[in-house]
């Protein structure tokens, strides 16, 4: 290919930059104006075609700009029974809800005390709120009152992968077994620890359950750390997006094989111009116990926290929330791997912390269904965090007080 023609390619598929051919790029540039439609123009107040921002550019190949994955979310409510909060316990990072006899059952993170950090005995003290965690379970009638049942995973006995903590749990169910995988931490508990993804299952919601004798993920291993100072930012090497650790997993079951999605951090985490440096990954096996193998094309987004994922439109989707230049919006992907931003959320009110109500069928015409409530955690404080309700509606219009707008029949 020669100089010429490579130009053009580059000012065609960029579109925003200018070419060294300047008679061809004028033209493409003039052919691209040409092809959009006076209502798409109007649409989005474009009144002269021959002038164009980048800003309107950039609108005008939006491949999709309708409402149907918009959300407003309302403050979240306190719940009643067992799961109100209650001072000097940590109950955290609720896993998606699923309803088995008659019930609704969450799994959760639970520890008591206050958090000492890095300050005092790393060997013996507190680190963080989800530091020296079991998981607890609680079931509900309607979704307000919860009964705590009792521990289903604890923490290994000394020495094991999981003796520290075991926690930020998510259920499955396939084929009438229950899985729940976990993030955990051996001890001691440093600054540079790397912590693993664990998993049980079990016959029964209510257990006893079988914990895997080894991880099921855990963080890349090429990157360096610069000296032994207890220092996670100091790198020789910062490795793959998950170098350091990997949070938040997350299966699906997926095309016959099962996915698991979690959080990747990097040694040597920086803040990039969209906050700090987290992204998702996938790992997918052929049994809901593994072998798990991370996908090549991890990362599979640019931004996020907790990983929040579920199935709608023959594909499954994604809410990336908190970290990163693409934060507060919803993505979808045909294949798990290959994500495209379907729709921005209002980050007014919205929970960080998701525990999807995954009893709510989710219909193609509206693929958030998901949220029309479930549960979060909340900081009370930094040493302690309670579970709590959230709901929202999907929004496809909006309208001053008793005003008449036929489209708000599409609101719920």
């Amino acid at each position: 290919m020669n100089n010429q023609l490579k130009a053009l390619v580059f000012c065609v598929s960029l579109g925003l930059l200018s070419c060294n051919n300047k008679v061809d790029c004028n033209h493409e540039q003039k052919e691209d104006k040409e092809k959009v439609s006076d209502e798409k123009l109007d649409r989005f107040g474009i009144t002269n075609r021959e002038y164009l921002s980048a800003a309107s550019k950039r609108a005008l190949q939006w491949e999709y700009v309708e409402n149907d994955w918009y959300r407003d979310f309302n403050p979240m409510k306190p719940l009643k029974g067992d799961l109100a909060y209650e001072e000097g316990v940590v109950r955290r990072d609720p896993s998606a809800m699923i309803k088995e006899n008659g019930k609704y059952y969450v799994w959760y993170s639970k520890s008591t005390g206050p958090t000492q950090g890095f300050a005092g005995d790393v060997e013996n003290d507190k680190v963080f709120p989800w530091d020296r965690c079991d998981i607890w379970y609680a079931t509900s009638d309607d979704g307000w009152t919860w009964k705590e049942e009792g521990p289903a995973v604890l923490r290994g006995e000394k020495g094991a992968y999981d003796d520290r903590s075991v926690f930020t749990v998510e259920i499955m169910k396939h084929e009438d077994m229950y899985y729940l995988c976990y993030q955990a931490v051996k001890s001691p508990y440093t600054v540079r620890v790397k912590n693993t993804v664990g998993l049980a299952w079990s016959n029964s919601p209510d257990g006893p359950w079988t914990k895997s004798e080894e991880p099921i993920l855990q963080p890349a291993d090429n990157g360096i750390w610069k000296g032994t100072k207890q220092n996670r930012f100091l790198v020789e090497k910062k490795g793959d997006f998950d170098s350091h650790k990997v949070h938040d997993p997350c299966i699906l079951p997926f095309n016959g094989k099962f996915y698991l999605f979690y959080k990747g951090e990097q040694m040597g985490e920086e803040i990039l111009f969209g906050g700090r440096q987290i992204r998702h990954g996938v790992a997918i096996a052929d049994n809901p116990k593994g072998p798990y193998i991370k996908s090549k094309y991890n990362p599979i987004s640019n931004s996020g926290h907790e990983v929040v994922v579920w199935k709608t439109q023959g594909g499954i989707a994604s809410l990336i929330t908190t970290d990163g230049p693409e934060r507060n919006t919803f993505q979808w992907s045909p294949d798990g791997i290959n994500f495209e931003i379907r729709g921005a959320v209002k980050g007014a009110n919205m929970p960080h912390a998701i525990g999807l109500n995954r009893t709510v069928e989710v219909p193609d015409d509206n693929p958030t269904k998901i949220f029309d409530w479930g549960l979060s955690h909340v900081y009370n404080s930094w040493d302690y965090q309670s579970i709590m309700r959230f709901d929202s509606k999907r929004m496809t219009s909006h309208v001053a007080k008793g005003e008449d707008d036929s489209r708000k029949d599409d609101e719920e």
